[in-house]
């Protein structure tokens, strides 16, 4: 039930959705260049990879050793307004009609977290990563990561359809708002330790 749900509300906004990417496209292309995508590798569903797809946010300038400049000096004002708004998420739509991800559910992290989860915590992987969640209607950046754990594995053990509506109804109304977005929001998620919980 969950999947054609999913697929019903993608296919019911198509029209919209062309209309927000290709103006976005434009955008990015315009003021960032090329790529316009941001490809990276994301732990999903039973802890298995996948290639996640998000509309690129920072320049491309190199130090003089010709290393990538720290994130926080790459992100553009164009680059945050992405982020704040949730554009740069559009892409992830492509994951889910792949099946690698569902409207609701846990956000999908990197891979090299995987090993730091506790057993609670690891339980955010038995559900598809979503494009918006229980914890990002809950504080999104402005809760610590372990609260967001905390809010993943209690999506995951009271997850249904009205519940995924309600989700994604408090998404539109804390995007509109811009509510849970910190005002100096880091680029980078930081290193955290599981509990033994």
């Amino acid at each position: 039930m969950k999947r054609i749900f999913d697929l019903t509300l993608l296919f019911i906004s198509l029209p919209l959705i062309f209309l927000t990417l290709a103006l976005v496209i434009l955008l990015v292309k315009i003021k960032l260049g090329s790529p316009v995508f941001f490809i990276q590798k994301r732990t999903g569903i039973n802890g298995i990879f996948f290639n996640i797809y998000k509309f690129r946010t920072m320049t491309n300038e190199f130090d003089d050793d010709g290393f990538n400049l720290p994130d926080e000096k790459r992100l553009t004002k164009f680059g945050k307004m992405l982020r704040t708004s949730s554009l740069d998420e559009l892409p992830e739509l492509w994951n889910i009609l792949k099946g690698d991800m569902s409207l609701v559910g846990p956000r999908p992290l990197l891979e090299e977290y995987l090993p730091l989860y506790s057993p609670t915590q690891a339980k955010r992987h038995n559900v598809k990563p979503g494009i918006t969640g229980w914890a990002q209607v809950n504080g999104r950046n402005a809760i610590s990561w372990e609260k967001k754990f905390e809010f993943d594995v209690w999506y995951v053990e009271n997850q249904s359809i009205w519940l995924d509506i309600k989700i994604l109804f408090l998404t539109l109304m804390k995007i509109s708002t811009g509510d849970g977005v910190t005002p100096k929001e880091s680029p980078i998620m930081p290193v955290f330790k599981g509990s033994k919980k």
